[in-house]
């Protein structure tokens, strides 16, 4: 759009309601994602975007905090000749983003000024891949986390979630990923985060290595819901970028179940009637368009690069059926499930190895690794079968050859998947101590 002969409409506020600016007077060519300047009574400028439209009049929420605007308050909007549309969010992503963290709105918040301009502007809200245009799933990704490579084996552009209460260790796991996996670039949207956790999250979980090779997108729990789920469609936004230049791209958004309660607050504030526990229905039709961008980029002339997505998923009192758990299970390719129980034992990550699957695992461990895994799970599955029994006293050694096996084994297992936040090993690794625990004579 640059350029263009960009012209503007001119209306004003009629009403404002909670979290809804409705404006009236701007004409018959609104639309929603509209971007609108609304100018409070002070003079300062107020970013909005037009989530509704009934009538003539334009339902829109503000990017900021709303004091100052009034019935009568101006509004604005860039009208693009000759196409008279507005120009909507975009982004000019540049490679000299990596490093760097910024907000939804594609502004520095780190003090190391401005942000470079890539060539090309990208629209925020833009539509996934075609799915018959799409490449096929890249080689196995090595996560550098043995819990994760040796049980639910990743492969580039896959996309998988981890479920997990609050303060089970979805961060710090990030953060390893972040650091250590085998991608050319990592972007992370930290979506509704603590506000005082931020730094403590930059330099002490992603430290200088990690930041090197990230780009941080990052809206605080205090910020308008406009900006939460505007930092979930950035961070998609610059992974595709780095994609379309033939870059394998690791996606962390933490989390996505923040970015489904913003989308809940626009919707009830729009007027949408509350469906299943108080979401209203545009937010199980907005999670699969957000997602389903992530994966496999599409077949070009030139390389093909990937995003491999990882989604937090925060369920609510440990319940894995809720419905904003139960709806991004149903659209990834697997699911990672993070016990507050393991976590208790003293074992992280705190991966509960049992309920977490990768849907890609097939088509990318050899028949001696999946051999391996499958006998690992099996160990695992007989000793939760038979704790309570042995806790009690109830069970005598020698009574069942494969319960002694995984009394024995387990424990050495346990103490495998316990990896530090500093400590790294290769998939290869990680399957090599495996096999070396599974072949130890009884």
């Amino acid at each position: 759009m640059r350029g263009a002969d960009v012209h503007q409409l001119e209306g004003q506020i009629s009403a404002i309601s909670g979290l809804m600016v409705e404006v009236e007077r701007l004409g018959q060519r609104v639309s929603v994602g509209d971007r609108l300047t609304l100018r409070a009574r002070g003079g300062q400028e107020v970013l909005a975007e037009i989530v509704g439209v009934r009538g003539h009049a334009a339902k829109a929420t503000a990017f900021a905090a709303t004091d100052g605007l009034g019935s009568g308050s101006l509004a604005t909007m860039g009208v693009v000749q000759p196409q008279g549309v507005n120009s909507g969010a975009t982004l000019a992503v540049a490679d000299g983003w990596i490093g760097r963290v910024l907000d939804p709105l594609g502004r520095p918040l780190d003090g190391k000024g401005a942000l470079p301009v890539g060539p090309l502007t990208r629209r925020v809200r833009a539509s996934p891949p075609s799915a018959t245009e799409r490449s096929r799933l890249g080689g196995r990704l090595n996560l550098g986390v043995r819990a994760l490579d040796l049980f639910a084996t990743c492969r580039n552009g896959q996309r998988l979630g981890l479920f997990a209460g609050s303060g089970v260790g979805k961060s710090t796991l990030l953060s390893m990923l972040a650091r250590r996996a085998a991608c050319d670039v990592a972007v992370l949207a930290l979506v509704g985060e603590r506000g005082r956790e931020v730094r403590e999250f930059l330099e002490d979980d992603l430290g200088d290595e990690g930041l090197a090779r990230s780009v941080v997108v990052i809206a605080t729990s205090d910020q308008p819901p406009l900006m939460r789920r505007e930092a979930a469609y950035t961070a998609m936004t610059i992974a595709e970028h780095f994609r379309d230049e033939g870059k394998n791209v690791l996606l962390m958004m933490d989390s996505v179940t923040r970015f489904c309660l913003a989308l809940r607050e626009i919707g009830l504030s729009a007027g949408e009637p509350p469906a299943t526990r108080g979401y209203p229905p545009s937010v199980f039709a907005e999670l699969p368009r957000l997602l389903e961008r992530a994966g496999p980029g599409p077949e070009w002339n030139g390389p093909t690069g990937h995003i491999t997505g990882l989604f937090t998923v925060l369920v609510e009192g440990d319940d894995h059926n809720e419905p904003i758990a139960d709806a991004v299970r149903g659209i990834l390719d697997g699911h990672v499930i993070l016990d507050r129980s393991i976590g208790e034992a003293g074992r992280y990550p705190a991966v509960d190895v049992l309920r977490s699957l990768s849907r890609t695992v097939p088509g990318c461990l050899s028949a001696d690794e999946a051999a391996l895994a499958n006998r690992a799970r099996a160990l695992l599955a007989v000793q939760a079968e038979m704790a309570d029994l042995v806790r009690l006293g109830a069970y005598r050694a020698g009574s069942d050859v494969r319960v002694d096996e995984a009394l024995r084994l387990v424990p050495k297992i346990d103490a495998m998947l316990r990896q530090g936040r500093a400590e790294f090993a290769t998939l290869e690794e990680a399957f090599a101590q495996l096999s070396t625990i599974l072949s130890e004579a009884a």
